[in-house]
């Protein structure tokens, strides 16, 4: 980007300071591949048939994602996701099935940082 003509190196290092890197600012501006954000999610439902609930909050997640590349924990138990259950994730999904999708979420942030 510098050799483009696009901001200062002091203008880049402090972008990576207040984004945590690089590759998170990037992530917060492109966001994250819909089709990747499916199959990372798709094994969360595959143990089961899943319900008009769980695939709604799943969507709310990858729509989160291919927005903002990647997400906080914290926001499962925010609305849009409370206006589903008050009780986040844990008030749509079974116990195994909210391991398995906060391992995701936690997978992508050390993969949108790298």
């Amino acid at each position: 980007m510098l050799d483009s003509g696009v901001g200062t190196p002091e203008h880049w290092e402090h972008t990576k300071q207040i984004s945590q890197g690089l590759g998170l600012f990037i992530h917060s501006l492109v966001g994250l591949d819909r089709e990747t954000a499916k199959q990372d999610f798709g094994e969360v439902l595959s143990s089961s048939t899943a319900s008009a609930d769980q695939i709604e909050f799943i969507n709310l997640i990858i729509d989160h994602l291919t927005h903002h590349g990647v997400m906080e924990l914290g926001l499962l138990y925010e609305s849009p996701f409370t206006d589903i259950s008050s009780q986040g994730p844990e008030g749509v999904f079974g116990l195994n099935q909210v391991d398995a999708l906060i391992l995701v979420l936690e997978n992508i942030y050390p993969a949108a940082a790298a």
